[in-house]
Order: structure tokens, then sequence, then C-alpha cells
């Protein structure tokens, strides 16, 4: 009994496991059948994940709204903080964090509960850490941004706001271990809950204090400091006060141990995700220190705000896509992670093109959401085209990333992701900018150039797979440290 337990993927009940086997060696079982049970499985994943990812990134998003119709200055300066500063803080803990995936869900799946909580306060301490070190970003925005060449009243505007968001970015040490702490235990509908529970009040909020009292830009900041903070200490309440009562044993001196080999197996994840997070807001930088216009920076800082506004959904089947890979590679069953490989990258395709044509058709409504000004909003419906392909293709690219998060592969992706974006994209989009002068589309097309090349790389590695070499190593991997634990 005990040797069959360890067959178990170690997501999935040993029922489950069992039913899913006997599901796919049944060859009498129709494609559309398949279809719709491996597409449920991953929706029930994604759907969460993907409203959480959602909520969480509409505060930043609803901020810019309402900070736009302000004034341009004002717009610029919270699209620098949030877009760009925070962004590379949220990509760096972000990644940090997730050691906890495999920490927490090996120790679930070994039925050791007890060292979830553990895990989580050991994260704690790391990303803590980490966040500290990333402070002098906070500090130093306006000499930073004048460096790459930005417009002084910018540069100053967005340096007094960064200031003010330093609580939001305290707040990511702890919203983004708590999440994966109960993603873990499969306790994703509280996740929904808290976040749409924190993007209500932050709505609410906004419209009361920015909009109604006009309390400015750094006004604008702290409501969504506070707000990001509610969110947290949702999560916290929840996990402490009951709601996991198996895995939360309240503080322990544990958490100071093994802190070398937690970082190091948040390292890879780290860089691969700060790298890929970065990427295209860096677009915004590049765009300013060329010598462009306040007109074709708020317009990009709406377009590279509309893109990370959706990119969140096809990050939900990222995660879906990795935790349905893993789970059928922890099983032995390659048969299963091909399928499930090939379900969702239809799933996200379905999605891409459905967002294409909503942008597409609707550029100018897109616009209107961020500002008033019409030469502004012509400038996004000129660059509605770019944004549309740069949707699709990060539609596609997230669920190879999962494949790859399933498989093992963090250290090889970040490799792909450097190369590709940093020395092909940008490169590539500074040349048609420059000496090209193709303007901002120009260095926005050689930018999609480097999502290209890396959705390529990524699909014929995973093309070229051997999936049964994947599944036998993933279940001795799961054994092994089933017997570890």
């Amino acid at each position: 009994m005990e040797e069959h337990n360890r067959q178990q993927p170690l997501l999935a009940p040993i029922s489950d496991h069992n039913n899913e086997r006997q599901y796919y060696s049944n060859l009498e079982d129709s494609v559309i059948k398949r279809t719709w049970v491996e597409t449920k499985k991953i929706c029930k994943i994604a759907g969460p994940s993907s409203f959480s990812r959602l909520s969480l990134y509409s505060l930043a998003v609803i901020t810019q709204s309402f900070a736009g119709h302000l004034s341009d200055t004002d717009l610029a300066a919270i699209s620098f903080a949030t877009t760009v500063i925070t962004s590379i803080t949220f990509g760096f803990l972000l990644g940090m964090a997730s050691a906890l995936e495999t920490l927490c869900g090996q120790a679930y799946g070994a039925k050791q509960f007890h060292m979830l909580g553990i895990y989580l306060q050991r994260s704690w301490v790391v990303l803590l850490i980490g966040s500290v070190l990333l402070l002098p970003l906070f500090i130093f925005t306006t000499p930073i941004l004048k460096l790459t060449g930005q417009p002084d009243a910018v540069a100053e505007l967005a340096g007094t706001v960064a200031m003010w968001l330093i609580p939001m970015h305290m707040s990511f040490v702890f919203q983004f271990s708590l999440v994966r702490f109960l993603q873990c235990q499969l306790k994703t509908a509280v996740i929904g809950w808290v976040s749409g529970l924190a993007l209500v009040i932050h709505l609410f909020a906004n419209w009361f204090f920015v909009y109604k009292y006009e309390i400015g830009v750094v006004g604008a900041a702290i409501v969504l400091d506070v707000s990001w903070w509610v969110s947290v200490l949702g999560l916290f309440v929840y996990v402490v006060f009951g709601g996991c009562r198996e895995s939360w044993n309240g503080l322990s001196m544990q958490a100071f141990s093994g802190l070398w080999e937690f970082f190091k197996l948040s390292a890879a994840s780290s860089v691969m995700l700060a790298l890929e997070s970065f990427y295209y807001r860096v677009l915004v930088i590049v765009a300013g220190s060329l010598g462009n216009n306040e007109i074709d920076i708020d317009a990009l800082s709406i377009c590279i705000t509309s893109y990370g506004w959706e990119i969140m959904i096809p990050y939900g089947f990222l995660a879906a896509t990795g935790v349905r890979v893993a789970n059928e590679l922890g099983a032995g069953n390659a048969k299963g992670a091909i399928f499930a490989t090939k379900i969702s990258l239809l799933t996200s395709i379905i999605i891409g093109l459905l967002f294409c044509a909503l942008i597409l058709a609707f550029p100018d409504k897109l616009a209107m959401i961020f500002t008033s000004n019409n030469i502004v909003i012509s400038m996004v419906d000129e660059l509605s085209v770019l944004l549309a392909l740069t949707v699709l293709f990060s539609c596609i690219q997230p669920v190879f990333t999962g494949v790859a998060l399933g498989c093992g592969w963090q250290s090889h992706v970040a490799i792909v992701n450097l190369g590709s974006y940093y020395v092909v994209g940008l490169p590539l989009g500074v040349v048609l900018e420059r000496f090209f002068g193709f303007g901002i589309k120009g260095l926005w097309a050689g930018m999609l150039g480097g999502t290209v090349v890396q959705t390529l790389i990524l699909a014929i590695i995973t093309i070229r797979c051997d999936w049964n070499k994947q599944a036998k190593e993933a279940y001795s991997r799961v054994v092994n440290r089933e017997i570890s634990s």
C-alpha cells in the first residue's frame, strides 16, 4: 500500500490518479470527451489563478486610469513608478516565492503538512531580505530615470510616487508566499475571494478620494498601498485563524534553517520571471531615452498596461500547464503530459485570438479608459496592430513556459529569455527605431521579434522532448523526495 501511494502525483488524490490512468489507456474514449475532461481540469486550476492575478494587476491599472485623467504628467509618472520600477521588484520577488511551489508541493504530497508552515515562514525571511536589497530602486528612481533620458518633470514626480509605493513593494513578500502556500493545498477559492474584495475596495477608494476629492497622484499611490495590504491581511487571517489547521502550527525557529538552500532553489525561477516581466516594460524607458515625446510615452504606457492586464490570463494557464504536466510526469504518465500540453495550448490560442479581435475592433475605447487626450487616443489606435500581435504570442508562450516549469527546466528558460529578449529583441527594436526611422512602432516590432524567437525556441524544445524519459526522471524524483521526507 505504501509503495502504491508513492506512485501518486503530488497534487492529485489517489482515486483521481487511478481514474486518469484508466481514462488515458482506454482507446475507446473519443477525442472530444478526452478534450472536454482535460479542459475542465486545466480551467479549474487556471480560473482562480487568472482571476487573482487579474484582480491584483487591475489595482495598478485602476490607479493609472484615474491618475491619467488628472494630467499627462501624472499619467507618465505613475506609469513609470508602477509599470517599470515595481515590475522589476514584482518579477524578482515572485520568482523567489516560486520555490514554495516545489517545497510545499512535495510536503503536501508526502503528507508532511506541518512543513508547509515552516516553508512559508522561511519564504518570508528570504523574500524580506530580497525586498530590502531592492529598495534602492525606489529611493533613487528620479536619478535613474534622468540617467535614462526621461523628462525632468516626469522623473521628479515618478521618484516621489515611487517612494510612496514602498509599502506596496513590501506587501509582495507576504502576498506571493501566502498565495503559493494556499495553492499547493488546492485552497484556491479563498485567493479569488480575497483578491476580488481588494479590487472592489480599490475601485471605490479611487473614485472617492482621487476622482471626487482630487487628492492627487501621491494620494493615488497611497490608496494602491492600502489595497495590496487588504489582500495580504485577508489571506493572513484565513491562514492563521483556522483556514489551514494542518499546515499552520504557529511561528517556528526552524524557519531560519535551510535559508541558503531555499535561496538557491528560487534563483533560476526568479531570473526567468524577472527577465520576462520586465521585457515589455523596458519599452517605456527606451522610448523616453531615445527622445520620444510625452504623447508617445503616454500612448505606449497605455498599450503596455493593457498588455500587462491581458497577460494575467495566460499566466493562469502557465500555472495550470505547469501543474498538469508535473502531475502527469510525477505519475509516470508521459502521454497524459503531452495531451495536457496540447489542450492548454489550444485553449490559450483561442483566448489570444479573441483578445486580438477585441483590441483591433475597439482600440479607441481601450485608450479612453486611461486618458481624455485625443492625440494620445489616436496614437494608441496606430499601435493597436502591434499590441494585438503581442497579445497573441503572449498567449502561446506561457504554455511552453509552463511545460518547462513542469519538467524542471527553469535554468534553461532563463537562458532562452535572456538571449531572445535582450540579445535579439531589444537591440533589434533600437536599430529599427533609431537607424530606420520607424519610431515607437519600430522599437515595439523589434521587441515583438524577440518574443517570436523565444516562443519558437521553447516550442522546438517541447516538440523534441523525450517525454518518456522525463516521466521516468520525474517519477524517480518524487519517490526519492518522499523517502527523504
